[in-house]
């Protein structure tokens, strides 16, 4: 089933049980937040598991009229009913649909080629569609000019140290200036005044590389532009007034700048696909449409050359300069502490279109457990057939919440020669996203990594810590405040599989405790006569 829009999700989930209305009046100033950290991180029961209901606001102090949806992925089955998979599987369906997308079986003969051409079709039927914008909801309400102002916006602040209201659940779109592509991507926005904010895309994001591209495409030759990068720390810092860049590069600097749109309040498929660690030759809306198993709907931004989604509640549109920065934060984060100020892209407003009395969607992060858990296990699912498709020989992932997923990746792999545990380590840091990973247990694929209990004892047990844990520098997550440079540090692998002889190990190793099938199977059919219980 396809959500079109935010609003038949909310009744989706209504029809479920799984929303709570809240009447009563709630400030976006840490109220809305204290009270979703404490329903995210109800213990709930034995129907729905843990996690509290969604949370639609409809009184909201200072914004007369205004709704905000909070913690609408804030459990299991929500993202099951988010991402149409039934209750009684698993998230794992998900990473099927995606492996078929990104990886189709190859064809081997004529009839195997044909049997291809329906799934061909299919996936051909979930690129995004171009509608009319009078068909678009999202232009019910258009503001230009003086009309804009982010303050009307019932933005939140979610913790007392804040820098200011932010806004934490945006889909930014952007162009890649060399593919054309489209990216949607979710990163953070501090709300500066009534037209502009921080554009907190960190280092690593497909924004900020395109808006480094475009900062290369400033330059007179690759020698100039390696100059730049080191000048301006990848983009990421003001040039030095004794840099060796020529007055040309930084006046096309200057004068440059990148469009970007941002929508919130999109259908569910559309939001959970701007966090998805994508390949960067497949669109996020592709991705939203395979889930949701229908194409997003699109339409022409108004001062913008970018297409956005036509049903979502906002749209913001307008461009981040390539030379300005500004100090962003402190945000109080995902991993349980405070982001400490640093200097990101100022997004500038042009237009704000919206439906009439929009939705605004937000969510709140910090100690685990909370909603981007539940996001962070189906990213989890997801992430496992890309990382297969580069390194076949993995079974399975599990991402702890409690580390908050980028501080701990716990693989199990099919162990086929001397140092393949460490060759595992080193392609996970390699790939995309996960080069942040600041801990990597590697176990044998007898070892079932979701067990937390399991994979304590096979580490403890199984390690020679001299000999086993393995340590190497490089990039760092930008929230990581424990590395010893900003985004950059030390890493950790340890091998906790089974150590060979081809490995250097001589010693005889022992088999691990498991009772005889035979007497599992006596025991099964006594139990219910034992009376134990």
């Amino acid at each position: 089933m396809a959500y079109k829009d935010l609003r038949e999700w909310i009744a989706a989930l209504d029809r479920a049980g799984e929303l709570t209305t809240i009447t009563q009046p709630v400030s976006p100033y840490l109220e809305m937040s204290e009270i979703s950290d404490r329903a995210a991180k109800l213990k709930g029961d034995a129907t729905k598991g843990p996690g509290g209901p969604a949370l639609l606001f409809e009184n909201v102090t200072g914004h007369p009229g205004a709704r905000v949806l909070m913690n609408q992925f804030g459990s299991e089955r929500r993202m099951k009913l988010a991402l149409d998979v039934e209750e009684s599987a698993s998230l794992d369906e998900i990473a099927v649909r995606i492996r078929t997308l990104l990886h189709p079986p190859t064809p081997t003969s004529f009839m195997a080629k044909l049997k291809m051409l329906p799934t061909l079709a299919e996936i051909g039927s979930f690129f995004p569609k171009l509608i009319d914008r009078s068909n678009a909801k999202c232009k019910e309400v258009i503001l230009k000019g003086d009309d804009v102002d982010l303050t009307k916006l019932p933005v939140l602040t979610t913790w007392p140290q804040d820098g200011g209201p932010f806004i934490t659940l945006p889909c930014v779109i952007t162009r890649d200036p060399r593919s054309d592509k489209r990216n949607v991507g979710m990163y953070r926005m501090q709300v500066y005044d009534k037209n502009s904010t921080g554009m907190h895309w960190q280092r690593q994001k497909n924004a900020a590389e395109q808006l480094r591209d475009r900062l290369r495409a400033t330059t007179s030759d690759a020698s100039a532009a390696v100059d730049l990068m080191a000048a301006t720390a990848g983009g990421t810092a003001s040039a030095p007034a004794d840099t060796n860049l020529s007055q040309q590069t930084i006046t096309r600097i200057v004068n440059n700048r990148m469009e970007v749109a941002v929508a919130i309040g999109t259908d569910p498929a559309t939001t959970f696909s701007a966090i998805v660690p994508a390949p960067p030759e497949v669109e996020e809306y592709l991705i939203a449409g395979f889930l949701r198993q229908k194409p997003v709907e699109l339409v022409k931004a108004e001062t913008v050359d970018l297409e956005v989604p036509a049903h979502a509640e906002y749209i913001l549109e307008g461009f981040v300069n390539l030379a300005e920065l500004k100090t962003e934060g402190p945000f109080g984060d995902h991993t349980g502490f405070y982001t400490m100020q640093d200097d990101y892209p100022v997004f500038h407003v042009t237009c704000i279109t919206h439906r009439k009395k929009p939705i605004y969607a937000a969510t709140v992060v910090g100690k685990p457990p909370m909603e981007d858990a539940w996001m962070g296990k189906a990213v989890e699912r997801i992430f496992l057939p890309l990382m297969q498709l580069t390194l076949p020989e993995i079974v399975d992932v599990n991402l702890p919440a409690a580390a908050v997923f980028h501080n701990l990746m716990i693989v199990s792999i099919r162990k086929s020669y001397a140092g393949h545990a460490r060759k595992v380590m080193n392609g996970i840091w390699a790939m995309g996203q996960a080069m942040f990973t600041k801990c990597i247990i590697v176990v044998d694929e007898d070892c079932d990594v979701q067990d937390l209990a399991e994979v304590t004892l096979r580490t403890a047990n199984n390690i020679d810590p001299e000999r086993d844990i393995q340590f190497t520098l490089g990039p760092v997550d930008t929230l990581d405040h424990a590395s010893r440079l900003p985004n950059f540090g030390s890493k950790m692998g340890i091998d906790a599989t089974r150590k060979w002889a081809a490995e250097g190990f001589t010693r005889p190793w022992p088999p691990m405790l498991s009772m005889s099938p035979e007497i599992k199977r006596k025991v099964d059919q006594l139990w219910p006569k034992l009376g134990i219980k």
